[in-house]
């Protein structure tokens, strides 16, 4: 057998952040409850010249020059994202389109010719979705080499309940036979079911409803012949369709009925990964990576499930001398035992390291599962922890919706890689930016972009076959 898997990381996430601080104090709510409760430090933002695929570009780009790789050596790109620019156009085209002109001075001009690229859609489980099938492919040649990549913009409604756990950036991995970083073990447990969670609909509006709305408003005197006029001489009105089909970033959500499903997805793809290769969870794992909508947001969804590993361990005796009280005793029981000493500890050992580089950045859809696993490397190597041959298990979710659990197994040159990326160094640099700031750039306000940035969208096209194409700028 094969030994695939993670060879390299590189990341991108703006140079621009909110403090969660300044937007609990504007939103009216406890910072406590958002710090203390979700681990919740700083949002990053995108810069208004700065959309998924420069966040896909910049994270390839820094791959591709730091570990000095040959373009025709990469067999495929595929992105997972849910934060697709575009309905058939693929986002990692236009990334790999600025990869190209970065690269033609060494290589020449369309190095990628022969790449496949594809993008992957299925909520924050898409780049997972890509890495699974990658690491298939490479698996099946010899000496193939893929790249999988993590892009996304977490946006909500300003003053909704998901406002404050909004984040964006990228990851990119390289995925090669004898990775350098961690071999991805061939055994997945999965679980899917359609639901409602969190869905981005396309909203339908009829035309003249919203003109008859927009007349009112403004108190304009119009009869029909007006109307009818001014509906077949506007560009915008005077399309045949009866309907206007409106998109929005922002999600169609339910948190708490969302992290139910989380919940049962992962029960379900934990006993499925279970019934393949019987795996003591509690004991097997050394760390623990999370899709994490929010950094406390793991530690959360799991406990439950950790009661019913320390129980298969023989260990809740423990907890309960620890309480005081058995488990039957009282109805607050479970809420103590979250707040246990022994279940603080295991977060300690197996999931917080996990969580740093989130409380920094926020929720980055597909990417986020990605940079917990950055975190936790990047911890472990600071704080010069050993995880040679230690065994690492992952749990994946997207909503929609499905999970997946999966395990690697660390490397031991696997420090030599993760030196080179200086994770928190980066993310300390970053610049804080003023709420009026940030709520212009959200509702597409503001006109000058505060960042000089290497990789922006410079314009779109405003005519003929090219009206919306996104042209984009490197320095």
């Amino acid at each position: 057998m094969k030994n695939i898997g993670i060879d390299s990381i590189s990341f991108y996430t703006p140079e621009i952040f909110l403090p969660i601080k300044t937007l609990a104090k504007e939103r009216g709510i406890s910072y406590d409850k958002l710090n203390k409760g979700l681990g919740l430090e700083r949002m990053s933002v995108a810069d208004i010249n700065e959309d998924t695929a420069t966040f896909c570009a910049n994270a390839l780009i820094k791959l591709f020059i730091d570990n000095n790789l040959n373009p025709k050596e990469i067999g495929r790109i595929y992105l997972g994202t849910e934060s697709a620019l575009d309905s058939s156009k693929p986002t990692s085209t236009y990334a790999v389109e600025v990869l190209e002109e970065k690269l033609k001075n060494k290589f020449g001009d369309r190095s990628l010719k022969n790449c496949d690229v594809l993008d992957m859609t299925f909520a924050c489980i898409g780049a997972v979705d890509a890495l699974h099938n990658s690491l298939d492919w490479v698996r099946c040649g010899n000496k193939r080499k893929a790249i999988v990549i993590a892009s996304d913009i977490s946006k909500y409604e300003l003053n909704s309940t998901g406002e404050y756990t909004q984040g964006a950036g990228a990851v990119a991995l390289l995925i090669t036979e004898n990775p350098r970083i961690m071999v991805i073990n061939d055994l997945w447990g999965i679980a899917t079911k359609s639901e409602s969670d969190f869905f981005k609909p396309r909203r339908s509006f009829k035309k003249e409803k919203l003109l008859d709305e927009l007349i009112n408003s403004l108190e304009i005197d119009k009869d029909r012949k007006s109307i009818s006029k001014l509906l077949s001489n506007s560009e915008f009105w005077k399309d045949s369709n009866n309907l206007v089909e409106v998109y929005k970033e922002e999600p169609v959500f339910d948190g708490q009925y969302s992290n139910i499903c989380y919940t049962n997805r992962m029960i379900e793809a934990l006993d499925h990964f279970k019934s393949q290769k019987n795996t003591n969870f509690l004991m097997d794992w050394e760390r623990i990576i999370f899709h994490l909508p929010y950094a406390f947001h793991g530690r959360r969804m799991l406990f439950k499930t950790w009661l019913n590993w320390i129980e298969e361990n023989n260990l809740l005796s423990k907890l309960e001398d620890e309480l005081n009280e058995s488990k039957q005793d009282s109805k607050d029981w479970y809420k103590k035992a979250s707040k246990s000493k022994i279940y603080r500890q295991f977060i300690i050992n197996k999931i917080s390291c996990g969580e740093k580089a989130s409380t920094q950045i926020g929720n980055m859809y597909t990417a986020s599962i990605f940079m917990s696993l950055l975190s936790m490397l990047s911890n472990s190597y600071l704080n010069n922890i050993k995880l040679d041959q230690k065994q690492i298990g992952f749990i994946a979710y997207g909503s929609g919706s499905k999970a997946k659990v999966f395990e690697g197994v660390i490397q031991k040159n696997w420090q030599t890689k993760i030196s080179q990326i200086k994770l928190f160094k980066y993310l300390n640099s970053r610049k804080e930016i003023s709420i009026e700031n940030y709520e212009m750039i959200h509702k597409n306000e503001l006109k000058k972009s505060i960042t000089n940035l290497n990789t922006r969208l410079s314009h779109k096209e405003t005519g003929g076959n090219d009206l919306g194409y996104r042209r984009y700028k490197l320095n």
